[in-house]
């Protein structure tokens, strides 16, 4: 009885070492449930997943494609949108300014140098620094020492001449004559032309209306100058077919180029173009007076019509004045010639 009960409490000792000893298998119910068990939850664990992948895959393509979109709208934008650089302008305000241009970016836009702007700046600002001291001379030393004067003329202007001269820089009329504010009406073009009453309107002849019919002066006075360049293209229009400003102009004055023509042929060209300088002078005179107004004005007594010429080589100048009887024997009549050197 003994042995019995020791037998068995030795069998239940060994199963359960069989069981929970690490060197022997479990047994094979266990085994499969527990491999079943992890499969499943893997099972489980992939189909929940998948939903994901998916939405991680498309934003992926999404963002590719989003990305080379963007790419693609920037390189239109750098071929045809306009850009901004920052130019330093040299001023006396420090702050850059922005320089804007349209077009690719593959042709490069010259930015004009920093110093050579700033010296065309420079020489800009002592061309005007220049004027504006004249202009502060001309008020302190003129302008206040005579204010009653200049405050009448602003009211009104009755000048004694109309002078008509030549658009070039070094015959300034109140200059070389020194006509003073008030003294002159003055008209200014190439070649100090007049054109006849018959052809279409011109500024020389709304000047013509205006200083005769409504200021009323008592003097006409056409200069002609020495080495008129307007002159010298009227001389040279032989062999020219072609149309230009200039040539309309001053074919103007073909009279006076046929008639030097005809009597300095022998003459060299230079000398041809001072003899036809002044022979236009007095094809201008001889223009006003188809002028309606002008004619009627001098018959009576009313208008005096001078001729000039001014040689700024040696500086000198004549004065003329135009009979009333106009040509004789195919000549301008003229009378009271002087010569001022």
């Amino acid at each position: 009885m003994v042995q019995t009960n020791f037998y068995k409490s030795s069998l239940c000792q060994n199963n359960q070492e069989s069981i929970y000893s690490g060197n022997n298998k479990a047994p094979l119910g266990f085994s499969f449930f527990a491999s079943l068990f992890f499969w499943l939850r893997f099972f489980i664990i992939f189909v929940m997943a998948m939903p994901l992948v998916q939405s991680c895959s498309v934003d992926l393509h999404k963002s590719l494609a989003t990305k080379r979109i963007l790419r693609t709208h920037l390189r239109f934008l750098e071929v045809e949108q306009p850009h901004l650089r920052l130019l330093n302008l040299p001023s006396c305000n420090s702050t850059p300014k922005l320089k804007a241009w349209k077009g690719p970016m593959t042709l490069t836009k010259e930015v004009v140098d920093e110093k050579e702007m700033s010296a065309v700046t420079e020489s800009e600002s002592n061309e005007f620094t220049t004027l504006k001291h004249r202009f502060l001379n001309f008020k302190k030393d003129k302008y206040l020492k005579n204010l009653e004067h200049f405050r009448s003329l602003a009211d009104e202007q009755s000048p004694k001449f109309l002078v008509i001269s030549c658009a070039d820089s070094r015959v300034c009329p109140s200059n070389i004559l020194g006509f003073q504010p008030g003294e002159a009406f003055v008209v200014r073009n190439i070649a100090n032309l007049v054109p006849p009453y018959e052809t279409g309107p011109s500024e020389t002849k709304a000047a013509l209306e205006f200083s005769v019919n409504t200021l009323k002066v008592k003097n006409i006075l056409v200069i002609g100058h020495s080495r008129c360049g307007g002159i010298r293209a009227l001389m040279s229009m032989d062999n020219e077919t072609g149309s230009s400003f200039i040539r309309n102009w001053v074919i103007v004055g073909k009279s006076a180029r046929a008639t030097t023509k005809a009597v300095a042929s022998n003459l060299s060209f230079d000398q041809q173009c001072k003899h036809c300088e002044k022979e236009s002078v007095n094809g201008s005179l001889m223009n006003l007076l188809t002028y309606p107004w002008i004619k009627d004005k001098v018959n009576k007594g009313e208008l005096l019509i001078h001729g000039g010429y001014y040689d700024f080589v040696d500086c000198s100048f004549e004065k003329w004045t135009l009979e009333n009887n106009t040509r004789v024997d195919d000549q301008v009549s003229i009378r009271n010639r002087e010569f001022w050197s």
